[in-house]
């Protein structure tokens, strides 16, 4: 049998809730190293797809272009999902669209970060 790679198809909806839970607690895993905050509540995570063949779509960005980590930063993110208990394979995409702004953190960031 043929293993593709997943692919973003909106149409699919998530299958499983408690795996992407324990997708979105590993993304939060991860943390952009000029910021002590996790990837997730920075906002970075624009999307989770599980796919029925547990693969995993991630589609997420980062708080500039020109970021450092712009290397890394998705690969580290990739690891976290592929490393979740039932998880068969994952992609990270990364976008720039729509531009990352500091509305898109959550709560508990931006009063971790001093903004509440």
């Amino acid at each position: 049998m043929e293993t593709t790679t997943p692919k973003e198809t909106p149409e699919i909806p998530s299958n499983d809730e408690e795996m992407e839970q324990k997708i979105i607690e590993a993304l939060k895993s991860v943390y952009d190293p000029e910021i002590p905050v996790n990837i997730y509540d920075l906002g970075l995570i624009y999307k989770i797809r599980v796919y029925p063949d547990n693969t995993v779509f991630v589609l997420m960005t980062l708080t500039a272009p020109g970021c450092p980590v712009a290397g890394s930063l998705p690969v580290e993110a990739e690891n976290a999902v592929r490393d979740v208990e039932g998880v068969e394979d994952a992609r990270v995409e990364l976008t720039f669209d729509p531009p990352y702004t500091m509305e898109m953190m959550s709560e508990e960031a931006k009063f971790d970060l001093g903004f509440l």
